[in-house]
């Protein structure tokens, strides 16, 4: 393990306006125009609004600690107002605790808009981005920002298009088998510490600590610069974790005594998402990567319903039936 590192649990819940802007300014080319004092607004929701009907008084439909995108729509209904239309429409926007809210499309921002944003502490951004571009890109954002997250142990590949994890105690060669599969083609997403994100109710988002983003450590040849010795395209920044695979001393597997027709995938459940495992015995002249490889393959099988094992115990009854 590489030092200065913990893992753990984090169930984040909710983000601050300031964390939002700092990850997203150059993306959106985000300008903090008024509201500084609310910095530490909190972002709750991964659902990013358009207020058009909050602006015409249909205050239900806001819902607190939530951005709200003023897009082209809105910003011409506020542009056909006269002074006191608009004071009552921005009145009617603000009557709540919004987190944030982003001017779209380049368009100026009405004085009142700026007052109201002062008086409230709401922090208010400008965009030239189209309005539809905005919501896409922040959303995908809050929605990975605002997963419950957890660290675990393991080295995260992708191994044949899919998300793979190599895990198995310190010293079990994981790092080992991720730099023979690395010379193989596939990619690496994070060595040691794998950062997984709940980014749906069945998916699990996996990614690396930006500290240690394109090294992997290898007992005897110290941390190695795997973009710089395999180019760009031997990294992958993140990856949907698909299948574990845990690499076990030969001796404990046997003393388990698995059945050599494993009729039962194993899983193993992280933050409430079960993940399909198997288990390779490690052993002296075993080639893992050939067998990591061939996991892999077998796993897509079973999704597409073809079972190696129920195969063939079917061609046994039928041959046995059959008397033959």
């Amino acid at each position: 393990m590489y030092p200065g590192l913990a893992r753990g649990v984090n169930m984040s819940l909710s983000i601050s306006v300031q964390q939002m802007f700092d990850a997203l300014k150059e993306a959106l080319s985000l300008v903090w125009v008024s509201g500084q004092a609310g910095s530490e607004n909190r972002l709750m929701s991964d659902t990013v609004q358009k207020p058009s009907l909050a602006l015409v008084g249909h205050l239900n439909f806001v819902h607190p600690n939530r951005v709200q995108v003023l897009g082209c729509a809105e910003m011409d209904y506020l542009a056909r107002l006269d002074a006191g239309g608009l004071a009552q429409a921005v009145g009617n926007l603000f009557s709540t605790e919004l987190a944030a809210v982003i001017v779209a499309n380049g368009e100026p921002v009405p004085e009142p808009l700026l007052a109201a944003s002062h008086r409230t502490g709401t922090p208010l951004f400008a965009s030239p981005q189209p309005s539809p571009e905005l919501m896409s890109v922040l959303s995908h954002y809050l929605s990975t920002a605002l997963a419950e997250t957890t660290s675990v142990h393991g080295v995260m590949l992708e191994v044949n298009g899919m998300g793979v994890m190599l895990a198995g105690e310190p010293a079990s060669g994981k790092s080992e088998l991720a730099l023979e599969l690395l010379t193989r083609g596939h990619r690496l997403v994070a060595d040691d510490v794998v950062d997984l994100h709940k980014v749906a109710p069945d998916t699990l988002s996996a990614q690396c600590p930006s500290l240690l983003q394109d090294f992997l450590e290898v007992r005897g040849l110290g941390i190695l610069d795997i973009r710089a010795l395999f180019g760009e395209l031997a990294i992958k920044l993140k990856k949907n974790l698909k299948l574990i695979v845990h690499l076990k001393p030969y001796d404990e597997l046997a003393e388990r005594n698995q059945e050599r027709l494993d009729m039962q995938e194993s899983t193993e459940v992280i933050l409430g998402v079960p993940i399909p495992k198997v288990y390779i015995p490690v052993a002296a002249g075993r080639n893992l990567a050939v067998l990591v490889e061939v996991a892999t393959r077998n796993h897509m099988l079973r999704k597409r319903g073809v079972n190696s094992v129920e195969n063939f115990i079917a061609r046994q009854r039928e041959h046995i039936q059959s008397g033959e």
